[in-house]
């Protein structure tokens, strides 16, 4: 079995799934990519948070708007 097999076995695995279709949470340690395809077909992509490189691209999300939101309420406030 090829890692492309796997990739898609994994995919269509509803267990790997997580809350409602459109906000497509997937964790799965033994699909190699970081980001995969949602399943509905035109709501993008989701971040894969059982591989390393896609939790540490949605904790790098998430600073990032904490960072945002820290400079939009100091320059509000000036």
């Amino acid at each position: 079995m090829t890692q492309d097999d796997i990739n898609s076995q994994q995919w269509h695995d509803p267990n790997n799934w997580l809350g409602p279709r459109w906000l497509g949470i997937y964790f799965s340690k033994k699909d190699a990519r970081s980001w995969v395809p949602k399943p509905g077909p035109i709501l993008g992509r989701a971040i894969n948070l059982g591989n390393p490189t896609g939790a540490a691209w949605a904790t790098g999300i998430v600073l990032f708007l904490i960072v945002l939101a820290f400079f939009t309420g100091v320059y509000a406030g000036t």
